[in-house]
Parts: C-alpha cells; sequence; structure tokens
C-alpha cells in the first residue's frame, strides 16, 4: 500500500507539501499540485482519513440535515452544497429531518456524533430544542433558507442564507392586480416557517400597492405539502365568490394546487390565473407554461458552504444573514399570452426573465 512518503517521492516534493495538497493547509504552486495530484493516481495512493482526524481533530466533513429532499428546490440546493464542499476538499453526510422538531434533534445529534466539523440545516418550524443542542455542543452551524432567531439569552453564533421573500412575493400579485384581478387568493406555507410569514407579508404588500383590501378568507395554508395545498385549493374554490386568481407558496404546493383545479375541470389561465414562488425544471412543460419567482437555489446551497467554511476558520466572526435576489419569470400562466414581457411592477425592484422561449 502506497505511503504519503512514496507520493512524494514520485512526485519530487516533501512529504510537508503532500500534506499541505491533501489537506488545503498552505497554497501549493498549481503545477507542483498537479505533479502531486498525478502521483496520488499513478500510487493509487488512498489517505487515512480516521488518522489524519485524530491529528487534526477536523474530520473535513459537513452534515447536512434538510427536510424533502426529493423536493426539486432542495435537491438543488443539495447540488450548490455538495460542490461548494467537494470544492474545498469536504464530504457531506445528510440527514432528513422531516420536518419534525423531534426527528429533527435526533437526525442533528447523529451527524454530530459522527464527528462532522459543522453543519447546514434547513430548521423546522419550531426548532427550540435544535437551537439548545446546538448551542450545548457548540456546533458551527449554518442555516438556509429558513431564518430562525436567537433563543433568549443566547450568544451561540450562527450564520444564515436565504432568498429574498417579500418583494418577489408582492410582484407576483402586483402583476395579477395589473391583469384586473380583485380577489387573489394565496396557498401559504407551513406556519412557523420564515418563509411562510415573510411570502404571507409579501402577499399583503402586494395586495396594498394595488389598492386592494386584505381578506383573511382567500389565504389558506397548504402546509408545505402537496395534499395540504389541494385541500387549501378547493377551500378557496368553495367560498362563495371564489378567488379569480391564485398564487402558491412553493412548488410541491404547486402541485397539489394543479389537482384541485384538474378535479373541478377548471383551466388555467381561462378560469383561473395561476403564479407561483419557485421555478423548476418542468415548470415551463405545462400548458400553459408557469410564471413562476425562481429561486438561486443552488447558490444558496454554495454560500452556505462559503459561510460555514468561513466561520470554521474564524470563530468569532459577527453572524451573518445573507439574503440572495431571485427572479420573476413570466410565462402565460397569469394570462399573459407568449410574447408579451410585462413592465416592472411600481417598487419591487425583482428583476424578470422572460417569456422564456
Amino acid at each position: 500500500m502506497a505511503t504519503m512518503a512514496d507520493v512524494a517521492r514520485r512526485a519530487g516534493v516533501s512529504i510537508a507539501t503532500v500534506s499541505h495538497v491533501l489537506n488545503r493547509t498552505r497554497p501549493v504552486l498549481p503545477a507542483t499540485r498537479q505533479a502531486v495530484l498525478d502521483a496520488i493516481d499513478e500510487l493509487g495512493y488512498t489517505p487515512n482519513t480516521l488518522a489524519r482526524s485524530l491529528v487534526t481533530s477536523r474530520t473535513r466533513s459537513i452534515g447536512l440535515a434538510v427536510s424533502a429532499i426529493s423536493n426539486p428546490y432542495f435537491t438543488e440546493i443539495l447540488q450548490g452544497v455538495e460542490a461548494g464542499a467537494l470544492e474545498h476538499g469536504y464530504g457531506l453526510l445528510i440527514a432528513d429531518p422531516h420536518d419534525d422538531p423531534g426527528h429533527e434533534r435526533e437526525a442533528v445529534r447523529l451527524l454530530h456524533e459522527r464527528r462532522v466539523d459543522g453543519m447546514i440545516i434547513a430548521p423546522s418550524a419550531t426548532p427550540d430544542a435544535l437551537l439548545r443542542y446546538l448551542e450545548r455542543h457548540d456546533v458551527p452551524t449554518v442555516f438556509l433558507d429558513r431564518l430562525v432567531g436567537a433563543p433568549a439569552g443566547s450568544g451561540f453564533p450562527y450564520d444564515q442564507v436565504c432568498s429574498e421573500n417579500t418583494a418577489p412575493m408582492a410582484s407576483l400579485v402586483t402583476h395579477l392586480a395589473e391583469r384586473g384581478h380583485r380577489r387573489i387568493g394565496l396557498v401559504a406555507g407551513l406556519p412557523g416557517l420564515s418563509t411562510t410569514a415573510e411570502r404571507i407579508t409579501g402577499y399583503r404588500h402586494g395586495l396594498a400597492r394595488a389598492g386592494l383590501p386584505y381578506d383573511e378568507r382567500l389565504v389558506a395554508h397548504g402546509d408545505s405539502r402537496a395534499e395540504g395545498a389541494e385541500e387549501a385549493t378547493h377551500r378557496l374554490l368553495s367560498l362563495g365568490v371564489p378567488p379569480g386568481a391564485l398564487v402558491t407558496s412553493d412548488n410541491i404546493m404547486t402541485v397539489g394546487a394543479l389537482r384541485a383545479l384538474r378535479d373541478r375541470g377548471l383551466s388555467v389561465p381561462g378560469d383561473l390565473a395561476l403564479c407561483c414562488f419557485d421555478d423548476f425544471s418542468w415548470a415551463d412543460l405545462f400548458t400553459p407554461r408557469l410564471t413562476v419567482i425562481a429561486q438561486p437555489s443552488k447558490e444558496i446551497g454554495a454560500t452556505a458552504v462559503r459561510l460555514l467554511l468561513e466561520r470554521l476558520a474564524s470563530p468569532h466572526l459577527e453572524c451573518r444573514t445573507v439574503r440572495l435576489p431571485s427572479a420573476f419569470v413570466h410565462r402565460t400562466s397569469c394570462g399573459c399570452p407568449e410574447g408579451v414581457t410585462p413592465t416592472e411592477s411600481p417598487g419591487t425592484g425583482i428583476p424578470r426573465k422572460g417569456p422564456e422561449s
């Protein structure tokens, strides 16, 4: 079995240089680094990760706790996290907390017991037990997608990264109002999540901007599930005066809303205009093609890795919350014909794409 000394001899460098290449502990000239990598490949050298972790107290691994990994949005976040981790020589351990506070704490505990260097977590709606665990064990952590508040008296530092929610949601509502809609329904997410609260706030801002009153009967929670959104959409459509337009708060709930519309034999946008928060790969394959807010999901994942690695390198950095811009992707489910690009809604500041070809 090849050793680090064998690699050093083959590459014509010192053992220390091989170590720096493997551990990324010091910059190495590109040609020298490539010579070491070539020697590793030729000799079939496999670093002893366990032995190295005992010496450095680092496993060069990151724990990722994200619910509903099958959701295309979180799948793309996972891709961003994985790419960022791999770029910096880190492995990834993944757990699904199932958006359940008890399961969440257990999943994080198991990741922690595997001695990950830090964690990236999309927290549940009630993360109190999680926060207490992280603070007690001083686990370097970055929260993504959903923001959390610090427990009372907590000095535990954590960074956060998410997309903008309020202004993008307002832009969808404003656009529908510009199309002449006066009763705009909202299928909202799981209560307690920051994304749910911020998107409801954006919905209300959009109504106010259009001079429309807020009617709580036009807001139904789908609890961030397709089945919940299907039920919520049926409730909205059963109102004495149902909405003429609908906004869904995430891609999974969009699927549920479309099922409810299909069950009632309603067409989009003929019978009801539809706009959605979250883009996904098949959104432009529907007829009509879905007008959406596209979040920078891969960038969210990559940014979470960057923040975590910076936190590991400098534990006493001030806590940071990074918000990344989302984009209005204009297609046709809102009722606009193909080829029409709306002007930006006043005051939203949301970049628009499309209509896409």
